[in-house]
């Protein structure tokens, strides 16, 4: 298969797919890479929490198709999304299909490679900025810190129902020297903090939830899994991430609730 090499310059022009990483939120932290797909794009795939501003960067006459997907509600199937791809490449557009964060951190990335592959359709993966990155940038802390935390674990706080093998091991996964850093995970923090908390967990162990990040509306709630349900209940409604680990408390609720300014989402 022809893939667009990661230094070639030069735009497809036609049957080709771009799987690209709208980073957390804000728009000007899409990387430029990014950008410039958006702008040679004949079609555009998004998902809801890639920002609508993005939007703007594509050129006139590109059609935008919404396919965002919230818990509890899906504007359109995993499957619906794959033919999509695969359709309109075969129909000879440039399509871009924009996904929030990082495309191969619970993206459902892997799924979309293998229909395009299946259909022999050429794309290029284009990395973006990650929940976990942008959550720990918005409150002032770095996942890997000499002397506190040697590992950043990323790890999903919804499996999916179909998924083969066994349920995360959460015992193991928050031990000391490393950061956890949960996506998706604020319906499940409260039921998560309780079995880590029978099975022996310090009651004291920081934790931070940061909602929007990067976004007008982000707040930062920090406390510890004594005090994680009560935080989540908050949180629950807002795409969110939670930092579990020494780590948090480096915090030291300096940005225990913050708002950052309109003018850091241009």
């Amino acid at each position: 298969m022809s893939l667009l090499l990661f230094n070639n310059p030069s735009v497809p022009h036609a049957g080709f797919v771009w799987l690209v990483g709208a980073g957390p939120g804000a728009a000007d932290l899409i990387t430029l890479r990014g950008r410039n797909a958006l702008a040679e794009a004949e079609v555009v795939i998004h998902d809801d929490l890639a920002g609508q501003v993005l939007l703007s960067f594509c050129p006139v006459g590109c059609q935008t198709i919404y396919a965002g997907k919230r818990a509890g509600h899906h504007s359109a199937t995993q499957d619906e999304i794959n033919r999509l791809l695969v359709a309109h490449a075969r129909a000879g557009k440039r399509v871009v299909r924009l996904k929030g964060g990082d495309p191969s951190v619970f993206g459902r990335l892997g799924e979309e490679l293998q229909a395009l592959r299946s259909a022999g359709i050429p794309f290029e993966i284009v990395p973006g900025v990650t929940a976990a990155c942008a959550a720990a940038a918005a409150a002032g802390v770095s996942l890997t810190q000499r002397g506190l935390a040697s590992a950043a674990i990323l790890a999903t706080g919804h499996e999916c129902a179909g998924k083969s093998g066994p349920a995360l091991d959460w015992d193991a996964l928050i031990q000391p020297g490393a950061t956890v850093c949960v996506y998706m995970g604020t319906r499940s923090l409260g039921a998560l903090a309780e079995h880590l908390l029978a099975n022996g967990h310090d009651a004291k162990t920081p934790l931070l939830i940061i909602s929007n990040a990067s976004l007008p509306s982000q707040i930062i709630r920090s406390g510890t899994l004594e005090t994680a349900r009560e935080l989540a209940r908050e949180a629950q409604d807002t795409p969110s991430l939670i930092l579990i680990g020494a780590i948090a408390a480096q915090n030291r609720g300096l940005f225990a609730v913050k708002q950052i300014t309109e003018a850091a989402y241009v």
